[in-house]
C-alpha cells in the first residue's frame, strides 16, 4: 500500500456491507461505492468515482475493490 491513505474501506461484515473510516475516524457502513463517496463527503473530503482508484487516497482493507457482499467473494 503506498503511504498511510485516509480512507480505508474495511473487510466485507457477515451481514454485508463494509465499514468505511476517515483519518481514523468511523464514518459508516457502505453497501456500494456511492456510498462510500457520500460517507467520505461527509467527512469533508472531496469524493469522486476516481477517488476509489487512488491507492494513495483508499485502501481497501481484506478483501476485493468495489464489492460489498460475502457472495461476490466466491469465485
Amino acid at each position: 500500500m503506498a503511504g498511510n491513505p485516509p480512507i480505508v474501506v474495511h473487510r466485507i461484515s457477515a451481514s454485508g456491507g463494509r465499514r468505511v473510516t476517515v483519518r481514523g475516524r468511523i464514518m459508516g457502513l457502505a453497501q456500494s461505492d456511492d456510498e462510500v463517496l457520500e460517507l467520505v463527503g461527509r467527512a469533508g473530503l472531496d469524493g469522486t468515482a476516481d477517488l476509489l482508484a487512488d491507492p494513495t487516497m483508499v485502501e481497501w482493507a481484506g478483501g476485493r475493490p468495489h464489492q460489498y457482499r460475502r457472495a461476490e467473494l466466491l469465485p
